[in-house]
């Protein structure tokens, strides 16, 4: 990169990018008209870069146009252009389903657009020799902008001119403050603590850092899914395949071979297809999740994805942060420790010498403030001159007409003599303090490092405070088997204390980050300890990946901008509300009031709805197991499919539809044992079996006794009904108040139904042959149900034996 002449007023860079050429004015002077209007017309403006989400019309498209969707409007059409008006009655819950994942990926699209990292709103800029306040979208490329404490960077600049301290916690999660001189670069997203500065903006827009982080944060993620909404989508891509040829192997066999009409023909088509498809399961889910988002938010949690709580109720290892999550945010002087030198007698009282040193100081840090808050009692001694805190040098002094003083990072203040206090300093880190050493210095401090003595007077000891509820929470997680890692930037001695005061299981087990230098230290590391200390953001990604590589679910808590990367790639993220907005915005969870003791709720809410989704999807599948073995049935038979979609419909609201949704609302505190699709399909298949059983014998010795088909359709209908509330007060177990209600409500209901909306479901009166087949199949339906039962969970038991063991057994037969 190449400059020109210094003398002049304005440097003209010899790289040429687009149409325009990059300059460095005098900052007194800043950019030309020209110069903005070419910057401006090449789009060189720091405009706020735009979320690479979906729009609303993408989102509503994605949401209507699904493979299900047109397989149901094609049923439709067909049911209408035969006029069978009446079988339609599986729209409304198709519609409903639709409308539901609309409204939440709208709602979680507008969370997270309301989200900004960076809330830099107006910035002071030099214009041709004149100081204007613009709004920070309008600067454009090489503009001089005036930093003051307090600013927040809105592009990546180099600073032309004076010294500000900022602080990049947000960036790098290091909250000390860093002095930035001419030549430095300013990170956008950091804060001007100190000082000012005229500084020269190098990339805006989309190419500062702040923007590509944005990009990352804001960026929906698709394909991460919870393994329930994985389950349904593979059953669902199962059924999906195997529909269409069902559908056209049972109309060709039903209108040429039976020749039934042709309006007979569709009816039975779609009914069977209809039987086989989960619509309901995934209005169930999603009612079910959108309930517990609601409740989630009224105790300050915010979901930005719904399905991301029942990832967390599987977490076996949640990552945390010491600042904020065990501790509190902001620090406090816990005590005050004389040393030997300080003699009681000669000297003013200790806590009034500090707190003349911190009066005359800025409280633009952390630190500062809480010594402030501290040290009220001073005396009336005026400074001659405060040389303010640099993280360069990690102190700060104050000047007086007697004795020069200086406070700071004891390895830094005392040098070489601090091998002479290092064991009593020791004794207070171990505990968990952040101790500054307060001390008379023999020359004068200026800024720079330090070349005489500090004689030691105090100790200062600074503690975050642990969170009163901290150790309940993490006992909850201990009890339940969830593994806690705690990821801090600060000494991991000071990590550890603080990390056994909260309770944390294994937190003397802790390791030094700086240690870790490949893929497998960091693997074993995860494995063994529980404290890493002076991690770096980078570290932090690292290891998350690495507790995934060895089978762990991960939730990831953070609050500041490098913790992105990490909260990304973690099953589950979560983010106080009280950091960054880069945090907010890449997590699945929000704790609105930054309250880690919502945490348990959280997983509470999580298991209850992932254990009642499942207890009440097996109520579903036995309606899929049965139609699509019935529609095999029916094929390989030559029969026609005995029920029609309107009967389908009927069963399906009393014994499915309207008692799961009362059953995913009830409290469930268990533990969530298994994988999601074998639990379900094992509870239902017993059930589906019995049905085909019942159903496919009724209608064979129907055919054989000569039965009318409408008698048989109408038997049919009333013992899947027998078998599917048989089913269900097996699944209310244990019975309680509500769901004995919730049965005989729909028993209630399906009856009444039956009697006074009979055309509506092609409900007819039975012959006389027909009511004995249908009483002698109905005694059968409950031992064919308790022996299939007892039958699948003894093939369960025999199936897991062999798994476990197979080699041996392969042996001892070998042997024999």
């Amino acid at each position: 990169m190449k400059f020109g002449k210094k003398e002049k007023e304005t440097q003209e860079e010899e790289v040429v990018r687009g149409e325009i050429q990059r300059v460095v004015p005098d900052y007194r002077v800043g950019l030309n008209p020209e110069q903005i209007r070419i910057r401006e017309e090449n789009g060189w403006t720091n405009d706020e870069v735009a979320p690479p989400g979906l729009t609303t019309k993408e989102i509503v498209h994605n949401n209507i146009f699904t493979y299900f969707n047109l397989i149901f409007l094609i049923l439709a059409i067909l049911l209408c252009l035969v006029g069978s008006f009446r079988n339609l009655t599986f729209l409304p819950v198709i519609i409903c389903n639709t409308l539901i994942g609309i409204i939440q990926e709208i709602r979680s699209k507008k969370v997270l657009d309301r989200l900004t990292m960076l809330n830099a709103p107006h910035a002071e800029v030099i214009r041709g020799g004149v100081s204007l306040n613009l709004e920070a979208d309008q600067l454009v490329v090489d503009d001089i902008v005036v930093f003051r404490a307090g600013n927040q960077i809105c592009a990546d600049a180099v600073v032309e001119a004076g010294e500000v301290q900022v602080n990049e916690s947000l960036l790098t999660g290091e909250s000390d403050e860093i002095t930035k001189k001419r030549g430095d670069c300013l990170m956008s997203g950091s804060f001007v603590v100190s000082g000012s500065c005229h500084a020269r903006l190098d990339k805006v827009g989309a190419d500062s850092y702040i923007s590509q982080l944005t990009l990352e944060a804001k960026a929906m993620q698709q394909g991460e899914q919870s393994e329930m909404i994985r389950s349904l989508d593979k059953l669902v891509k199962m059924v999906g395949i195997a529909l269409i040829p069902i559908g056209i192997i049972l109309f060709v066999q039903s209108y040429f071979y039976n020749h039934d009409s042709f309006r007979q023909s569709i009816i039975s088509m779609v009914a069977a297809v209809i039987g086989m498809i989960p619509e309901g399961l995934y209005l169930l889910a999603s009612v079910a999740l959108a309930v517990s988002a609601m409740r989630l938010a009224s105790k300050k949690v915010l979901l930005h994805d719904m399905k991301s709580i029942e990832t967390l109720a599987r977490v076996n290892v949640l990552c945390v942060d010491k600042t904020g999550t065990i501790t509190e945010d902001s620090m406090c002087v816990s005590e005050v420790v004389k040393a030997k030198a300080y003699d009681e007698e000669k000297m003013p009282d200790l806590n009034r010498m500090i707190g003349d040193f911190v009066k005359g100081m800025d409280a633009d840090n952390s630190t500062m403030h809480a010594m402030q808050e501290h040290f009220t009692e001073h005396s009336d001694k005026v400074p001659e001159k405060v040389i303010p805190f640099s993280s360069t040098v990690k102190y700060s002094g104050v000047i007086f007409k007697d004795q020069a003083y200086v406070l700071g990072a004891p390895e830094f203040v005392l040098r070489e003599d601090y091998t002479k206090y290092q064991g009593r300093i020791e004794q207070y880190t171990s505990r968990g303090f952040r101790v500054l050493v307060f001390g008379s210095y023999d020359g004068e401090p200026d800024g720079k490092p330090l070349t005489g003595t500090v004689t030691p007077l105090g100790y200062v000891l600074l503690l975050n405070k642990v969170r009163e509820e901290a150790p309940a929470t993490f006992k909850y997680f201990a009890d339940q088997g969830v593994a806690i890692k705690v990821i801090s930037g600060d000494n991991p001695i000071t990590v550890s204390e603080t990390a056994k005061q909260a309770g944390i299981e294994g937190a003397e087990n802790y390791v030094d980050a700086g240690t870790l230098k490949t893929e497998e230290d960091i693997a074993l590391a995860v494995s063994k300890y529980t404290v890493f200390g002076r991690v770096i953001p980078e570290q932090k990604r690292q290891f998350v990946q690495a507790l995934k590589k060895q089978g762990m679910t991960v939730a990831m808590t953070g609050d500041g901008v490098n913790d992105v990367l990490a909260l990304k790639d973690a099953d589950c993220s979560v983010a106080m509300a009280s950091g960054s907005d880069a945090a907010v915005q890449a997590s699945q969870v929000v704790l609105l009031e930054s309250d880690f003791s919502r945490m348990p709720e959280v997983v509470l809410e999580g298991r209850r709805v992932v254990n009642n989704i499942q207890r009440s999807a097996s109520l579903f599948l036995v309606k899929n197991i049965f139609s699509f073995l019935l529609a095999i049935f029916s094929a390989v038979f030559m029969i026609t499919y005995p029920l029609e979609p309107s009967q389908v419909s009927l069963i399906s609201m009393y014994t499915i539809g309207i008692p799961a949704f009362f059953l995913a609302l009830q409290p469930n505190r268990d533990i969530i044992k298994g994988h999601f699709l074998t639990n379900v399909f094992l509870k239902a298949l017993p059930a589906g079996l019995t049905d085909v059983l019942a159903v496919g014998a009724l209608v064979v010795f129907g055919q054989t006794f000569g039965v009318a088909s409408k008698d048989i359709s109408t038997a049919a209908t009333m013992l899947l009904a027998i078998v599917g509330f048989m089913i269900l007060y097996r699944i209310c177990q244990p019975m309680n108040a509500l769901r004995m209600i919730v049965w005989i409500g729909c028993v209630i209901g399906l009856l009444g139904c039956s009697i006074f909306l009979p055309q509506l479901f092609a409900i007819t009166g039975m012959s006389r042959k027909c009511i004995m087949l249908f009483v002698i199949f109905s005694i059968a339906t409950e031992p064919v149900l308790r022996y299939l039962t007892k039958l699948i969970e003894w093939l369960r038991k025999q199936y897991i034996k062999f798994i476990k063991n197979p080699i041996k057994e392969f042996k001892g037969k070998a042997a024999v």
